[in-house]
């Protein structure tokens, strides 16, 4: 009978270790950077872990004025969303991997579970 309530404390005691593993792993995520280029690597975009866009390089090339500005403004709009698209698509293998080694060892590996999740 104490058995199982030992079990159930120890279950609950590591709960409380996965949860704080989990909230120091979420407070770092900005110290994780990846970059995304696009129109081969005239515009390119830096996320961090938060997927907050820290950086946008742009080369000096594309800011002289062509014959159409317009045409030109929309060519570097369109650059810099996918340059940032491929950034954020980038960082979520590094997110999911952070997250993995902060658990690593307390949780038993069973497929399908996927923390990475839980970062919203």
């Amino acid at each position: 009978m104490f058995g199982n309530l030992g079990d159930m404390m120890g279950m609950m005691g590591k709960m409380k270790e996965v949860q704080s593993r989990m909230k120091e792993a979420q407070e770092t995520l900005n110290t994780l950077t990846a970059t995304g280029e696009s129109g081969a690597g005239l515009v390119r975009a830096t996320v961090n872990g938060t997927k907050q866009l820290v950086k946008i390089q742009i080369d000096p090339d594309l800011m002289k004025a062509g014959d159409n500005p317009a045409d030109d403004r929309e060519m570097l709009q369109d650059l810099i969303v996918a340059a940032t698209n491929k950034a954020m698509d980038n960082v979520e293998p590094l997110i999911k991997d952070h997250i993995r080694k902060a658990t690593e060892g307390l949780l038993p590996n069973i497929p399908g579970m996927d923390l990475g999740n839980l970062m919203g």
